[in-house]
């Protein structure tokens, strides 16, 4: 089995840098549960790429597929915050990934908007990226970014 860091270079990926908090919180929070574990909890990540965030309303500002993009933005800001929290070597099980989606309120496709956040971190994390998820839709998110997600993660911390 590859490290993460080996399937990130073979996907042809780079970690951003753990974006701040863009107000006042914190962007993880390790809760120790024993036995060298804790539980790693990611703030909101919103879809930014370079520094630039991912803006419109889906569909009828920014296509699927583009959403999707968005999405696997926010998926690499998770990882990054992983990395930085305990490194994703650490990472034992992503247990829960929420995801919401600027969209119409017709917009019903949320789950495959959400699924390529989902499918990118299986890829780099294999079964230990399998979580459980919600994806949902929102009229407005923050920024007017397209794709917010949260995550929670378990970790190994000795």
């Amino acid at each position: 089995m590859t490290s993460p860091h080996e399937r990130l270079r073979e996907l042809g990926l780079t970690l951003p840098k753990p974006p701040a908090p863009a107000a006042s919180y914190v962007q993880t929070r390790l809760v120790p549960i024993g036995d060298g574990r804790a539980l790693l909890y990611i703030a909101g990540q919103v879809s930014a790429k370079d520094g630039d965030r991912i803006t419109g309303r889906c569909p009828d500002q920014v296509s699927l597929e583009e959403a999707q993009e968005a999405a696997r933005a926010c998926a690499l800001n998770v990882l990054a915050q992983m990395e930085g929290a305990v490194g994703l070597d650490q990472v034992e099980q992503v247990t829960q990934l929420i995801g919401f989606v600027c969209c119409t309120p017709e917009f019903g496709d949320q789950p495959k908007v959400i699924n390529a956040a989902s499918e990118l971190i299986v890829e780099v994390l294999g079964e230990a990226g399998r979580h459980t998820r919600a994806a949902l839709g929102a009229n407005a998110l923050p920024f007017s970014v397209t794709v917010e997600i949260m995550a929670v993660a378990l970790v190994r911390t000795a």
